[in-house]
């Protein structure tokens, strides 16, 4: 196997993997700042309140994207 295929195996490896987890990791993102702001306007200290709702939020993700997600990951292998 020559470098350059070797090289464009992984390239299109990583480019695979941020698409799968793009999703999961944006809404991720998106709950934790939403709880972050909601934790600061109403000055509540508790640390482990953003964990619930990214939990959730995840979750939900991929019950809606898994059959997409895996089928992706399916032809790519």
């Amino acid at each position: 196997m020559l470098i350059g295929q070797i090289v464009s195996l992984m390239r299109s490896g990583v480019q695979e993997i941020i698409v799968l987890v793009a999703p999961v990791l944006g809404v991720a993102l998106i709950i934790g700042l939403i709880v972050a702001i909601f934790q600061a306007t109403t000055s509540i200290q508790e640390q482990t309140l953003t964990f619930l709702p990214k939990l959730l939020a995840i979750l939900i993700v991929l019950a809606l994207l898994g059959g997409t997600m895996f089928a992706s990951l399916r032809d790519y292998t």
